[in-house]
């Protein structure tokens, strides 16, 4: 599975704009775009899923699910979700 917000980091890493992406995954610009705009998981047809996927692979990219460990070297960001914030009514 492969979130928008995943989507549109890997594209940033890459340095490439939505129309190269969809190039080099075989995909219509428009697919590209409402996967992007889309909220959360993104979903849609598998084939081209795997495609957007596999393009990616291909330059690099590792695709990280939630809770689980990198096993390839090299940098990378981690998108992590934020402590709660203490509220006025909390003790420290």
């Amino acid at each position: 599975m492969i979130t928008a917000a995943q989507l549109r980091a890997a594209r940033a890493l890459l340095g490439i704009d939505q129309r190269e992406l969809a190039q080099r995954c075989g995909l219509s610009l428009p697919t590209i775009q409402r996967m992007e705009a889309s909220e959360g998981v993104i979903r849609g047809n598998v084939d081209s899923l795997m495609k957007l996927v596999e393009a990616l692979a291909a330059a690099g990219i590792e695709l990280i699910g939630e809770g689980a460990a990198s096993q390839g070297g090299g940098r990378g960001v981690r998108l992590i979700s934020p402590a709660p914030k203490a509220g006025a009514g909390d003790l420290a």
